[in-house]
């Protein structure tokens, strides 16, 4: 099969920024697992059967990207899966803090796992899920910086949420 990285997040939604990544690896490894994370203690927008339907979406025409949830260690998550390498992305030095932090904690917990960061696009910079959630729960246009099934469900996500506006 070839080497295979494990591109862990929780995806919460996946965005363009993700998808770079996730391209520009593809040229580096074989294949890429997206390992969408199941954490019962994060609260995410989407269910984990909703992230992993338009991560699915957004890369159908991709044989070589295959998505799968996971719980527990991501450690045990990425041997199980015969590999030794987790993919992350980065934008901005915090990104990197924080990502090393994790890199090392996963090293402690297997000394066999190593961690590839990739910079992320200089177009995608500046976004990140959270900030994709919050200028869609104001009705802020996210057109061109989630995929198009993302920009869907996030306006019926947040149409369910929106009062009625009543003029007065």
């Amino acid at each position: 099969m070839g080497k295979m990285v494990i591109y862990p997040g929780s995806f919460d939604p996946i965005t363009n920024g993700h998808l770079s990544i996730l391209r520009r690896a593809l040229t580096i490894f074989d294949s890429i697992t997206i390992a969408v994370a199941s954490d019962p203690m994060k609260k995410t927008l989407f269910t984990l059967a909703e992230r992993m339907e338009m991560i699915r979406e957004s890369i159908k025409k991709d044989d070589k990207v295959f998505v799968e949830s996971f719980s527990g260690l991501l450690v045990n998550y990425v041997v199980s899966k015969k590999s030794n390498i987790i993919l992350r992305g980065l934008r901005a030095l915090s990104d990197f803090e924080y990502e090393f932090q994790l890199s090392l904690m996963n090293r402690k917990l297997n000394g066999n796992i190593q961690t590839v960061f990739l910079m992320t696009d200089y177009r995608w910079f500046y976004i990140s899920s959270t900030i994709i959630k919050e200028a869609a729960s104001l009705g802020g246009t996210i057109n061109g910086l989630v995929p198009e099934i993302v920009c869907k469900k996030l306006k019926e996500k947040f149409a369910v949420n929106k009062p009625e506006n009543k003029g007065g």
